[in-house]
């Protein structure tokens, strides 16, 4: 994240646990519902847990594939939504693509972990400087209790400047 107030305004929102569950409440419900929580945002890093509960399980006495995505997803959203907050322009961001690997049964509390921060602002930088909209693909890596990887996925977002609105006079 910029070094600039409102970035660290967006950390804060995002880091306080009631702040962040009105968010979810709000503006996705089923990560509310789910227990996800942001443990931490930098301008390199975004963290973002999940638990294992009643809602988030399958038959299979595992985390559903599904909620392990949408925890997967915020890791990277998080970092994207840094990147463009209050933007001028604003910034039109869409997930193009997602692609996951599971490595070892999800139980516990999961942790996934993205690091490509500098790469998701400087695609925002350049698509705000040059007026074109950008792909970037970012890594993100979930973990068990026990340090264990359980899944990676990797994550497609596009960002495209919207066009100002013009005033008539």
């Amino acid at each position: 994240m910029s070094k600039n107030n409102n970035s660290e305004a967006l950390r804060k929102l995002l880091i306080n646990g009631f702040k962040f569950k009105l968010f979810l409440l709000k503006d996705l419900p089923m990560g509310f519902l789910a227990g996800m929580r942001v443990r931490e945002l930098t301008e390199e890093k975004g963290v973002v847990t999940i638990p294992y509960k009643y809602l988030t399980k399958n038959p299979f006495k595992s985390m559903y594939f599904a909620c392990l995505a949408m925890a997967a997803e915020l890791s990277t959203g998080i970092l994207c939504i840094a990147s463009t907050y209050k933007s001028k322009p604003k910034v039109s961001t869409l997930v193009l693509g997602i692609e996951g690997e599971f490595n070892k049964k999800a139980v516990g509390l999961i942790t996934f972990t993205c690091l490509d921060g500098k790469k998701i602002q400087e695609a925002v930088e350049t698509s705000i400087h040059t007026g074109e909209g950008k792909i970037v693909t970012a890594m993100t890596t979930g973990v068990d209790e026990g340090g264990d990887q359980v899944a990676q996925f990797k994550i497609t977002w596009s960002f495209k400047p919207k066009a100002e609105k013009k005033t008539s006079a």
